[in-house]
């Protein structure tokens, strides 16, 4: 058995078959085009931003359930049928280059009165907190952007570690959203659970948050110092730290980056950032400069960040009480029931929805770690 909140993405190459996507295309549309006559665009958005409710979506479509593609896939097939006449909604970005055209994208829908300047600003935040921020060693290649009408919006964004072979999905929404910083995922899910993994958006990781922005307000030839301290030491060895008699090891998982922007160091002792999200919004402020200034933080000032993978505490609604758990039976049976509904509902014909629903049901077995078998495991 899997541990839980684990489900199996396999990255698979090639493309999805031409016959499949034009089958996926239709119900896909109707499914959200009930859902948001039923309800509003908010409930589609917040079920988009729900990591098993997703991933039944895509099953109902007809996609492989353990695949890196009930992403990538899904997300190609809803940014072709969403659109502001039917649905109040739509979607924008993609795969590799597409990705990147997200904020461009986001400023042409000034044209429908969206306020197009903050939502790029906010997809920009978005994907430099799951690449910078959360250092899991997923590299982002897939970024989509669901807006409606009245400027709520859904981030749905995967990256890939092609040494293991799997791939991450990342959740956000603006419905459970406070800031770009503490805990901002809906949720997660993902392939693999990590021995460790730098957080800094974990609870846990605010005081070093906020010695790193101590730390980036002083000269930064004193910051380079402090580093190139660390570094002398090297890594893996046993170093004498404050006391000669109690040496301290450097955990390998703690790994000193080869390279700091020092540019971007003095960019940020220029600009005296008053809180954590304007500091990861400097140009230059990316994955190894921020781990580096972490691991000054904490091996210097005694200020840890949080280590712990966090797909163990953000994977099906929530868990951000921080313990791991099974995924929840009672909120797992409400999302497959409202798949039901919706289509039984959509404008669909009967063979499409006998089909679909076959196909959720055969989603359920892999993915849901029952609670008796976890706790026969352990006994």
């Amino acid at each position: 058995m899997r541990r839980s909140g684990v489900a199996d993405l396999k990255l698979h190459p090639g493309r999805a078959p031409h016959w499949l996507v034009k089958r996926m295309m239709p119900m896909a549309s109707a499914i959200c085009e009930f859902i948001v006559m039923e309800y509003d665009t908010t409930e589609l958005l917040k079920r988009l931003a729900d990591p098993v409710w997703f991933q039944a979506l895509s099953n109902v479509l007809g996609y492989d359930w353990d695949s890196s593609g009930s992403t990538t896939v899904t997300c190609g097939v809803l940014k072709s049928v969403l659109n502001f006449e039917k649905h109040n909604m739509v979607a924008v970005g993609g795969k590799g280059l597409a990705s990147r055209k997200v904020p461009d994208q986001l400023r042409a829908l000034e044209d429908f009165g969206l306020d197009g300047t903050r939502l790029g600003s906010v997809s920009r935040m978005v994907a430099k907190v799951d690449n910078a921020a959360i250092q899991d060693n997923y590299s982002l290649y897939q970024h989509v952007f669901f807006v409606d009408e009245s400027e709520h919006w859904t981030v749905v964004q995967q990256g890939m570690d092609s040494k293991a072979g799997d791939a991450r999905r990342y959740h956000w929404t603006s419905f459970e959203f406070k800031n770009f910083i503490e805990e901002p995922h809906s949720g997660m899910i993902s392939g693999v659970v990590r021995d460790s993994a730098l957080d800094l958006t974990a609870s846990i990781s605010e005081e070093c948050r906020k010695t790193t922005l101590d730390i980036v307000s002083e000269e930064p030839r004193r910051v380079r110092r402090y580093f190139e301290d660390i570094k002398a030491y090297g890594q893996n060895t046993l170093i004498q730290w404050l006391d000669e008699f109690a040496p301290i090891q450097i955990p390998s998982y703690k790994v000193i980056p080869n390279r700091m922007n020092w540019r971007a160091v003095r960019t940020a002792y220029e600009i005296q950032p008053n809180n954590y999200e304007q500091l990861l919004a400097i140009e230059g402020i990316g994955p190894a400069t921020l781990r580096g200034l972490s691991l000054v933080a904490d091996l210097i000032f005694g200020s840890e960040p949080s280590w712990s993978d966090p797909v163990r505490m953000t994977f099906a609604f929530g868990g951000k009480d921080g313990v791991p758990f099974p995924v929840p039976r009672k909120e797992y049976d409400e999302a497959i029931a409202f798949m039901e509904i919706a289509l039984n509902d959509a404008k669909l014909g009967r063979r499409d929805r006998v089909v679909g629903l076959k196909r959720l049901r055969r989603f359920a077995p892999p993915i849901l770690v029952q609670k008796d078998e976890v706790e026969c495991q352990a006994s």
